[in-house]
């Protein structure tokens, strides 16, 4: 055994050799932790004060009549039952900045980037709050239109240390707005500052922004003074990250797109991955609402179009109260639904409150007052999981206690008062009227009773009323008990997707994009079956009511006997398949906004000396676009087909493309036509694609381990491509094929690098008709599998090839002769680099300032080179939460270009390299940064890691002709911080390890026979002879006094097998080798499981716009 105390570099130089050969076999890459953990909300948050009409609701009056005739004529399915009559509402007035709560100032924390997040924001005072809530006394079912809406007002903040003495200011400030209340309006003198992002360190896990509130501001409330379009008003947003969002192209088009602005704006909303896009159509300019790490999962306006929120599903889950005016998050709510997040949403007519759906298993509905800075639901139930998965729900716009939820197989109706929340799931089959009812889409409160209406696949409406038979329970003829389907009416033979309800309209959307209006009597009044859409997504009306119909107006004429005109708002319309229109009712004419990729986005290319980036899809669309002026240029559609890959030549003449069935087409660059025939000769999809520099060859590379070699010929006086060879050389996943040049000549040369570990180049020169001659094999990694490789600048006179592994390191190989040179810590940032790319030098730029785009797993970075291991000389941001599946840069270097797969988004980012220079600068310099990553720091115990030699003795032979014999100190340590595994061995993959390598003994422990053991040390990964193997053992038990040697002649084993086989049991245990053998402490069981594991310390914040 060791004895305790300082461990020698050689001891544990040789427990690292031990170790490292042990994970061989079981070695992974380490998983990334989420930072931060859920909070279960409670159950049901009582409200201070409630209103007596919420109990006095609950016994609404039973006096029924029947149902007109004229409600179910034509109608032979269709059974009536009763009816509750009411008058209509009035509609509610409009205002565009209306404040219900004006007085309600909140003070929240602005967060610094690296301090924990928490909610510690003071809300209003009681007085207040009891204020607020006489609006609620008056009775919800009564016409809301002096209702205003609620506002959380942020504004700037003092230093987080002054946070108690600046909340008890606000009260007093408060106390001061509610004795002069009448002039609050011109008192008002609250300041926006808005809320900083945060950053979780290496998840990449985002919280929404949290804004600041103090009174002693002396700028109005940038809340309260915006107005509609200011987001596009005001000057360029100063570039303070290294990368920033700047542009995105395609939807998510399973989700509504909401129409904000109409007329001389055409302003609409959607959700590209995790960001809320508000789109200026005729401006073409983008505001991006970031905060979520994960992917929006719903989201909703409220009437007027104030006020947005969105919601996500996945760790760390937010839901987002936003301001449409300013783009400023004004409410957020931390791990609402912590289990699985929000499926669905929805706000208030009077923008008071909030519904949210539960996405897990058991699916939780939570009633929100998200003006409260409460962050707990005013009330929650869980529903039972044989009501299906409820992903729609809305409230009654005449009573915000009122709400009605749907999943495919059952509807939901809702009821909250001061007691609680309360849910009754009628039944209906297709027993119950004897007719087919279908799965349900979509549901509505009728906006003149009390009914409601949900739309089936069937093509039916059902209708729902409160009723009470006679021989039910007093108890039960109550809402929500007491309602049930009356009526089953088919309307039409196709699937219904969307029902929603404008002015004095229902109106429904199907599979085959026909629009339909009915009046409050399911009438059918109108309808549009001539724009040939594909099925309808949703349907958004302008907040602008139309103009009254005169002599000069050109609205269509319903198809009713009187033949009025028939006067709606404008609308968007969303459809399945990624399109956009606009309709203008007045003339019905149809303007299509937006046509994206309904299906996964994995090509892209950029032109190499023009503004253009190429996009190809799984569903065959391929666009052009201007990238500088976001403006689309050209398309095809490739029918059948599914683009998995593009590349420009370098002059820009051709654009190639692989397809999925191993297609390969080359095309003319701007008119996308074929330049010829296209080629077949890949077995699978094509995954690479690569012109060489001169433009004379073309390769590819496919799912069956293949490269395929195209080259330009000469034929009948014309230029054009034929198929030269293809090789099967590799045994697993290509990961990158890469043209280069000769260093002693401009002839091309192709390299292409696999998960096996194969640095394969191939000889062109050589190579003949269907004969790809390969000139040389390299295994260039002993356990790490390679990720990706590129042309590392030439910073020396050396030419190198960059590659990244799987654990986190890159390294440089001689160009010629494949020696590794340098070993180097990557970017650490969750999970290991998939994809680089080399910047393009701009004219003005200093030749040894390069820089590397990379793409993680989820996330997009940014690298200073020279690379020398400094983890302040990289930074990276979340793009595709759901993963990012290629990276293109744009000619210039100024924009960095992501696709994220089945997320079906392009994204567009800008690079501010002076942002990450004074990151390098504020990390400090020297050795500074590398003493940080030290174990314990500058002061710390850190041991000496080998196999460095041939790095250390050819450093400076190029330079010099000579090979380095001394080393500093300061070199040593670069050395070590980029040699060490970039996370430490834990014990549980020590066990992991022996779970592969050994068995189960008698006693029913995983154990590893000692002459197995030894084996394998001397086979498996580096080899190690037997004369190696038994210093280091003798070693590490303490039986060879001097430490080992430093020659390689004067260690004499003689001895060493009769001391490892008494030292050493014959079965091994993972305890007994890591305690006994390598002398390491084991440690506690408990706290390891507390504990995380050892990660070095980066930071991941996401851009902002």
């Amino acid at each position: 055994m060791l004895s305790s105390g300082l461990p020698s570099l050689k001891l544990l130089l040789l427990q690292g050799i031990l170790l490292e050969k042990m994970a061989d076999d079981s070695n992974k890459p380490p998983v990334e932790q989420p930072a931060g953990g859920s909070t279960e909300g409670n159950g049901a948050s009582k409200e201070k004060t409630q209103d007596e009409q919420g109990a006095r609701e609950t016994e609404l009056s039973k006096q029924v009549t029947k149902m007109p005739p004229d409600m179910v004529e034509g109608d032979t399915e269709s059974t009536d039952i009763m009816e509750m009559a009411v008058q209509p509402l009035p509609p509610s007035a409009e205002k565009d900045a209306a404040t219900p709560e004006t007085q309600e100032n909140e003070l929240s924390i602005t967060i610094s980037e690296h301090e924990t997040v928490t909610d510690d924001t003071e809300g209003p005072s009681e007085k207040r709050e009891a204020g607020i809530l006489e609006d609620e006394q008056q009775g919800p079912t009564e016409p809301q239109g002096e209702s205003e809406v609620p506002v959380r007002v942020p504004s700037s903040t003092k230093l987080q240390q002054d946070m108690q003495q600046t909340s008890q200011e606000v009260q007093e400030s408060d106390q001061k707005h509610l004795e002069h209340k009448d002039s609050l309006a011109d008192q008002e003198i609250l300041h926006v500052e808005a809320g900083a992002e945060v950053s979780r360190e290496e998840t990449g896990s985002l919280e929404a922004p949290i804004t600041a509130s103090s009174a002693l501001a002396a700028e109005e409330s940038l809340v309260s003074s915006a107005t509609p379009g200011l987001l596009f008003e005001e000057n360029e947003h100063i570039k303070t990250h290294p990368i920033s969002l700047s542009w995105v192209f395609g939807y998510n088009s399973s989700l509504p797109v909401c129409s904000l602005l109409d007329e001389e704006h055409r302003v609409i909303l959607y959700v590209s991955s995790h960001t809320a896009v508000i789109h200026d159509i005729l401006r073409n300019r983008q505001y991006h609402l970031q905060g979520h790490s994960n992917s929006i999962s719903c989201l909703c306006v409220n009437e007027d179009r104030r006020w947005i929120v969105t919601a996500d599903q996945g760790p760390d889950s937010l839901i987002i109260v936003w301001d449409a005016f300013s783009g400023i998050p004004v409410r957020t709510i931390f791990d609402g639904h912590p289990e699985d997040g929000v499926g669905a949403i929805a706000i208030s007519q009077d923008a008071k409150y909030l519904v949210t759906v539960g996405a897990g298993k058991i699916q939780r509905v939570c009633i929100w007052k998200w003006t409260s800075p409460e962050d707990k639901p005013m009330f929650s139930i869980e529903l039972q999981p044989a009501f299906g998965y409820q992903n729609y729900i809305v409230f009654n716009p005449k009573n915000h206690k009122e709400l009605v939820s749907n999943s495919k197989t059952q509807v939901i109706f809702y009821l909250w008062d001061r007691t609680g929340l309360q849910y009754s799931a009628p039944s209906l089959t297709d027993r119950t009227f004897n007719k087919t009812v279908g799965l349900f889409s979509q549901s509505v409160f009728h906006f003149s009773n009390f009914q409601a209406l949900t739309a089936t696949s069937g093509g039916k409406l059902v209708v729902w009323d409160a009723v009470c038979p006679p021989s039910t329970p007093a108890s039960l003829c109550v809402k929500p008990h007491n309602m049930m389907a009356i009526k089953l009416m088919y309307v039409q033979k196709d699937a219904l997707t969307v029902l929603t309800a404008s002015d004095s309209y229902f109106v429904t959307g199907d599979v085959k994009g026909h629009i339909k209006f009915y009046d409050s009597h399911l009438q059918l009044v109108n309808w549009y079956s001539h724009f040939k859409l594909g099925p309808i997504q949703s349907i958004s009306f302008s907040k602008t009511s139309p103009s009254p119909a005169s002599n000069n107006s050109d609205y269509s004429r319903s198809c009713t006997i009187n033949g009025q005109p028939f006067i709606i708002r404008n609308f968007i319309l969303s459809t399945l398949d990624a399109m956009v229109l606009h309709v203008t009712a007045e003339g019905t004419k149809l303007d299509k906004l937006m046509e994206e990729a309904k299906e996964a986005v994995n090509a892209i290319a950029c032109h190499p000396d023009q503004p253009l980036i190429a996009v190809g899809s799984h569903c065959g669309l391929l666009k052009v676009w201007d990238c500088m002026q976001t403006k689309y240029l050209v398309s095809r559609i490739f029918r059948g087909a599914s683009i998995q890959c593009l590349s420009y030549d370098p002059e820009g003449s051709f654009l190639a493309a692989g397809f999925t069935d191993g297609t390969v087409s080359i095309l003319d660059s701007i008119s996308l036509e074929d330049d010829r025939k296209e080629f077949k000769y890949s077995r699978g999809p094509v995954t690479h694609i690569s012109f060489s520099h001169d433009s004379q060859y073309l390769a590819t590379a496919d799912e069956k381990y293949s490269v395929t070699v195209y080259r330009r010929i000469l034929k009948n006086g014309k230029r054009s491509w034929e198929h030269l060879a293809g090789l099967h050389s590799h045994y697993k996943p290509i990961r990158s094929i890469l043209f280069g040049v000769l260093l002693d000549g401009d002839q091309p040369r192709l390299l292409s690098l696999g998960e096996d570990r194969l640095l394969v180049e191939y000889d062109l020169g050589s190579s003949s008709k269907e004969h790809l001659a390969v000139l040389r094999r390299d295994r260039i990694e002993q356990s790490a599998v390679p990720m990706c490789l590129a042309w590392y600048p030439p910073f020396t006179p050396e030419a190198f090839i960059l590659t990244s592994n799987n654990q986190y390191k890159m390294k440089l190989y001689n160009a010629t002769t494949r020696m590794c040179r340098k070993t180097l810590l990557g970017p650490t940032y969750g999970s290991p680099l998939e994809k680089i790319e080399i910047l393009p030098a701009a004219n003005s730029q200093d030749p040894q300032k390069r820089y590397l785009a990379y793409i993680t797993k989820d996330k997009v970075g940014l690298q200073i080179l020279p690379i020398d291991g400094n983890p302040h000389k990289s930074s990276a941001f979340i793009c595709h939460p759901e993963g990012v599946s290629n990276l293109a840069c744009s000619y210039d270097g100024s924009h960095i270009f992501t696709a994220g797969g089945d997320d079906c988004i392009v994204m567009k980012w800008e690079i501010n390299v002076n942002a990450l220079e004074a990151a390098v600068s504020l990390g400090g310099e020297d050795l500074i940064p590398f003493y940080n990553l030290l174990d314990g720091g500058r002061d710390g115990e850190f041991f000496r890691i080998e196999d460095m030699i041939n790095e250390v003795k050819f450093s400076e032979y190029v330079e010099t002709g000579k090979q380095v014999t001394n080393i500093s100190l300061g070199d040593f340590i670069k050395l070590y911080i980029n040699h060490r595994p970039a996370f430490g061995l834990s014990m549980k993959e020590i066990e992991n390890a022996f779970q592969v390598l050994g068995y189960t003994s008698e006693n029913g422990e995983i154990v590893i026979n000692r002459g197995n053991l030894l084996q394998q040390l001397q086979s498996r990964g580096e080899h190690m002879t037997e004369e190696e193997l038994a210093e280091c053992l003798t070693t590490l038990l303490g039986m060879n006094p001097e430490g080992g040697r430093s020659e390689m002649a004067t260690y004499d084993p003689s001895g060493a097998a009769a001391v490892i086989e008494e030292e050493i049991p014959e079965e091994i245990t993972a305890e007994i080798f890591t305690a006994d053998i390598l002398g390491l402490p084991i440690p506690d069981p408990d706290k390891t499981e507390t504990e995380k594991t050892h990660e070095l310390p980066s930071s991941v914040r996401s851009a902002e716009s």
